[in-house]
């Protein structure tokens, strides 16, 4: 039986990458803090095996692969908020730096050789986005804000430790992704939470938006996360994919998306303080590396992604 350690289990990512191993009949691991809320994954705890760690202690680190001695890394745990990172610069760059240094060096110092994906972001790119057209993994990295400088490092560490130390390691550059389990504070688990809060009365019917006219390339998180399961199946040490859809939508025509799924009858209003100056007006990637790497490619139409996370609020909303 195969074994993978998912750091960051709790998270939204995180249950559905916990689901897809567990039906693939992996054991499977994962981390948490003492903090944690485990809401998500409280459907497969009896199934799934939990450690207690802060991935900023290297002692910490070392002890849980010596314990569990994965054949698979799936490092997803980090700070991932944008708006944050500008806020607390520090802990959010030193956090997610820390964090995967200690992961490869456990692994180094244990001389193990587990397969590690390591969790990028589409915000690595920052201002090779600015003409919208369909970026590939060889534009230049140019971020915009701590948290992609944080991604970035956590890029180019697993290339230099493939490089340096053969650590079999891959980085993933995901672009905007949702679906069940998604937080309401995100833009279309926002939307989706609202129109069901007005479904069952407990919102007036109206909601307030930023700019509509943004574009996105949205994919389903159960997409993601098969995506990562084949990359560690076909590693090339030292790579880094986009996953994504290979098409933007604009935020408008998502709401509408939303609200055709709707019987709910809602007023629309502009919120100028939700409007951002710096917003990248198009943010569109392709999957062709990927593809030819895997095989991979998006199978769940974006409607479906959109009705199953209306019906995640419905059933979350009593």
């Amino acid at each position: 039986m195969k074994k993978a350690l998912i750091t960051g289990i709790n998270g939204f990512i995180g249950s559905h990458l916990a689901d897809y191993l567990l039906k693939k009949d992996y054991k499977v691991f994962g981390t948490i803090r003492k903090t944690s809320n485990t809401e998500k994954i409280e459907h497969i705890k009896d199934k799934i095996k939990l450690k207690e760690v802060e991935l900023t202690d290297a002692k910490s680190v070392y002890e849980v692969l010596n314990d569990t001695k994965p054949s698979e890394i799936y490092h997803l745990a980090s700070y991932s908020n944008v708006k944050k990172s500008w806020e607390e610069p520090r802990e959010v760059i030193l956090s997610n730096s820390i964090g995967t240094i200690n992961l490869f060096e456990a692994v180094r110092k244990l001389n193990i050789n587990p397969s590690i994906q390591i969790a990028g972001s589409s915000e690595e790119y920052g201002l090779s986005l600015k003409d919208g057209s369909s970026v590939k993994e060889t534009a230049p990295l140019k971020p915009l804000s701590p948290y992609a400088v944080s991604k970035v490092f956590q890029d180019m560490l697993s290339f230099q430790y493939s490089k340096t130390y053969g650590v079999k390691s891959i980085v993933t550059r995901g672009f905007n992704h949702t679906g069940p389990r998604r937080d309401g504070t995100y833009v279309v688990s926002s939307f989706s939470k609202q129109i069901v809060m007005i479904e069952k009365g407990l919102q007036e019917p109206v909601m307030t938006v930023g700019n509509l006219e943004v574009q996105r390339d949205f994919s389903d998180v159960r997409d993601v996360v098969r995506a990562y399961h084949l990359l560690l199946q076909k590693i090339i040490p030292g790579e880094s994919y986009n996953i994504c859809s290979g098409k933007a939508y604009s935020i408008k025509e998502i709401l509408d998306m939303l609200l055709s799924l709707s019987n709910a009858k809602i007023k629309i209003k502009s919120n100028p303080k939700k409007m951002r100056s710096n917003d990248t007006l198009i943010m569109n990637g392709s999957y062709e590396k990927l593809h030819k790497q895997t095989g991979w490619k998006p199978e769940i139409p974006f409607e479906k992604t959109l009705r199953d996370l209306l019906d995640y609020w419905r059933e979350k909303i009593k």
